[in-house]
């Protein structure tokens, strides 16, 4: 039996380039996602139709991009956000401890913290003790710019409430928490 064909998508609802076989004329609605609005029609998804998470993956795509519609006007990716709220609630931070707050590895976190410093929204110390080590602090530039995204993340976090539902806003963050600490 020959291989389908395989295509890559582009619409906002598939991450970009994830390739996904094509299904026969009249694919089965179990080989779908959930909620396909948005998806091409006549994608087989097949097992990934029923994975978490595949859908996990989907739903931070989407949740980043709605985010990223929110702060358009701001020239900032949507991660850059969390960074910046863990530095100005945790000043003197190390970049240590943010990589495991933010649970980023070195390799991830060094070039965003090195964008951030560039742009003039974060001050790197070394510390007396450790001369390897820095601490982190938001500059006045830092702190209003965590100021305007957070009015931004407001908005978002309204609209996760009406997708999600304020009733079940607490379980699926349990949920969610559950899933992060146990694969961790």
């Amino acid at each position: 039996m020959p291989r389908p064909a395989t295509t890559t998508l582009s619409s906002r609802s598939i991450p970009q380039g994830l390739p996904l076989a094509r299904s026969k004329a009249g694919a089965s609605r179990e080989n779908r996602p959930p909620d396909d609005r948005g998806a091409p029609a006549g994608i087989n998804y097949g097992p990934l139709a029923g994975w978490v998470g595949f859908h996990l993956r989907m739903a931070q795509t989407a949740s980043f991009q709605a985010f990223a519609r929110q702060a358009q006007d701001i020239d900032l990716r949507p991660g850059r956000f969390a960074i910046l709220t863990l530095i100005g609630n945790n000043p003197g931070i190390s970049q240590t401890a943010l990589s495991r707050a933010n649970a980023r590895d070195k390799s991830t976190l060094t070039p965003a913290l090195d964008d951030l410093v560039r742009r003039g929204l974060v001050s790197r110390t070394r510390t007396r003790r450790d001369r390897r080590a820095y601490r982190l602090a938001l500059t006045a530039a830092g702190e209003e710019l965590l100021r305007k995204l957070s009015e931004c993340a407001r908005r978002h976090e309204d609209n996760l409430d009406r997708v999600i539902g304020t009733a079940e806003r607490a379980r699926f963050l349990r949920i969610l928490r559950r899933i992060a600490a146990e694969l961790a």
